[in-house]
């Protein structure tokens, strides 16, 4: 009892000692008491006292929350469904039908049942503005500044609808996520997609089906990617609105703006742009344009090749049918959504360091202020640079966001 009242104390460095007090212990009073049963009884303490101190180390180990093991769970399961490289297109065929039952985003079930009926009640109150994004990785991926992104778009449309397609977003953890939101009464949800609905009677339906039976190659890029390419192409033509990409700060309304894609580059000679950009896209429902980027997607999907299915694909269709009678679409310009490059973006998020950058900083937002609907931040290349407080990002988000909480650790 008295060695069992000890144990009881949750002072680690004693049970330590106790251990090894108990230990010496019975090795010396069997050695001079019980010689014949010397080895049994020896190691019988020492035995019960290592178990007695692994018990206490692993009841008192830290343990994740439920919230951080699932997060952890997702993102190693996301890791393991991105296609291997340098194999053969067979080996990777092989893969993906063996991987086939991991992909979550194939899936039908009850959520994606339900997809159509929310997106008709949720877009059924008084929206200002229609408007859809999409989520493909984890939730727990979901950032800070996608959340300002979020907050910006409301910002400019305060009375707005968005919805964001995404299964890892449409659970307990999206929406402690979009809470904040929610709790300021902005009208936002995240709903998990039925992609065999979305594609159906459409020229995507055969070969999503092809895809989903594993026999097609998906290629060396992560085909959630690409099913994000196809996807905001499908919601709009189903149901009409706006698709934005969520690395963008938005500046002003998108009033006025009907059937519209922005180029991302021009030729400063010609003026005639030489890239389009599928990260905004503003369509009727059921516009033609849309038809043909979808049908152009399963004609010439191609898995390996970045861009091939997004930008370039939305290119390459403008670039034949903008001539054509039937077609009643506006190209905007570069400034418009895609103000400053890829490759230097890095350039918005510095602060100042002298007068001449100080004018410059001045400058640029003068000039996104009077031009730009909104900043495509370039999120691949951006995503771990900080904003810097006085920077041309920090100071534009500290004017268009609603919520404005920690808007330089994001």
């Amino acid at each position: 009892m008295f060695i069992y009242r000890l144990l009881s104390r949750r002072v680690k460095s004693a049970i330590l000692a106790l251990v090894i007090f108990i230990a010496t212990f019975f090795i010396i009073y069997e050695d001079t008491v019980i010689i014949s049963n010397d080895s049994l009884h020896s190691a019988a303490a020492a035995s019960r006292a290592i178990k007695v101190l692994e018990k206490f180390q692993i009841s008192n180990r830290p343990l994740l929350s439920i919230q951080e093991e699932t997060d952890k769970a997702d993102s190693g399961s996301w890791n393991s469904l991105k296609p291997p490289f340098n194999v053969t297109e067979d080996e990777r065929t092989a893969w993906f039908r063996k991987k086939l039952p991991e992909f979550d985003i194939l899936k039908s079930d009850n959520l994606t049942e339900q997809f159509h009926g929310r997106v008709l009640e949720f877009f059924s109150h008084e929206c200002e503005l229609q408007a859809f994004m999409t989520w493909i990785s984890p939730a727990n991926l979901f950032g800070k500044r996608e959340v300002l992104g979020l907050e910006s778009f409301f910002k400019a449309h305060p009375n707005g609808c968005l919805m964001i397609l995404s299964r890892t977003l449409d659970t307990p953890s999206g929406y402690r996520v979009l809470k904040p939101l929610l709790d300021g009464k902005f009208k936002v949800a995240a709903v998990t997609p039925d992609l065999s609905f979305l594609f159906r009677n459409t020229p995507a339906g055969a070969w999503f089906d092809e895809m989903k039976s594993g026999n097609k190659d998906p290629g060396e890029i992560p085909l959630a990617q690409n099913l994000s390419n196809l996807i905001r192409l499908a919601v709009l033509y189903k149901y009409g609105g706006v698709y934005l990409d969520t690395d963008f700060i938005l500046l002003k309304s998108f009033e006025g703006l009907r059937n519209s894609i922005a180029a991302q580059s021009i030729d400063v000679v010609s003026g005639n742009w030489t890239r389009l950009n599928n990260a905004v896209l503003i369509f009727d429902m059921n516009h033609p344009l849309l038809f043909k980027f979808i049908e152009e997607f399963a004609a010439t999907f191609d898995g390996n090749k970045w861009g091939h299915n997004g930008p370039y694909l939305v290119s390459r269709v403008v670039q034949r049918v903008q001539t054509r009678p039937g077609y009643n679409f506006t190209i905007l310009p570069p400034t418009a959504f895609y103000p400053v490059n890829w490759n230097r973006i890095g350039g918005l998020f510095k602060v100042p360091q002298n007068q001449a950058d100080s004018r410059w900083v001045n400058a640029k937002l003068l000039q996104l202020s009077r031009e730009a609907y909104g900043v495509h931040l370039w999120n691949k290349q951006s995503n771990s640079i900080a904003i810097e407080e006085g920077s041309v990002m920090g100071r534009m988000i500290s004017q268009h966001c609603v919520i404005c909480d920690q808007i330089y650790s994001s």
